[in-house]
C-alpha cells in the first residue's frame, strides 16, 4: 500500500541522545521585542552555583502557542491525576535569584 501524506503532516525525528531529555528544576524566562529566551537550569541543594542545561529561543508568536499548549496539557493532566500543588506558594525556602540581566519570571 502506498503511503499517502497529508498536506500539513510533519515528520519529526527524535535522536536517541535528545530523547533522553534534560532535567530542570528552574526556568528563567527573559524577552526582547523580537524573542523569548527560556533557560532551563538544574539547581542542586547546597551548591551555590548552577548552570543552564538547555536554552530555547522562541518568537513571541511561538511563545504564546507554547503557553496555550502548556495550559491545555495542564488541564488534561489535572483532569486525570488531580490538581497540581500551587506553585505560587513555595513549600520550602525561596532562593534569591540574581543573574544580572533583565528581570525574569519562572
Amino acid at each position: 500500500m502506498a503511503d499517502i501524506k497529508k498536506p500539513n503532516q510533519i515528520n519529526i525525528e527524535l535522536s536517541e541522545d535528545i530523547a533522553q531529555g534534560v532535567y530542570s528544576n528552574l526556568a528563567v524566562i527573559t524577552h526582547s521585542s523580537s524573542e523569548f529566551v527560556l533557560d532551563f537550569v538544574r539547581i542542586m541543594p547546597g551548591v551555590p552555583k548552577a548552570k543552564v542545561k538547555s536554552r530555547v529561543i522562541l518568537t513571541p508568536e511561538h511563545a504564546k502557542r507554547l503557553l496555550l499548549a502548556l495550559q491545555d496539557n495542564v488541564r488534561k493532566y489535572e483532569s486525570m491525576h488531580g490538581n497540581i500543588r500551587n506553585a505560587d506558594k513555595p513549600s520550602g525556602p525561596v532562593m534569591p535569584m540574581t543573574f544580572g540581566g533583565p528581570a525574569a519570571e519562572a
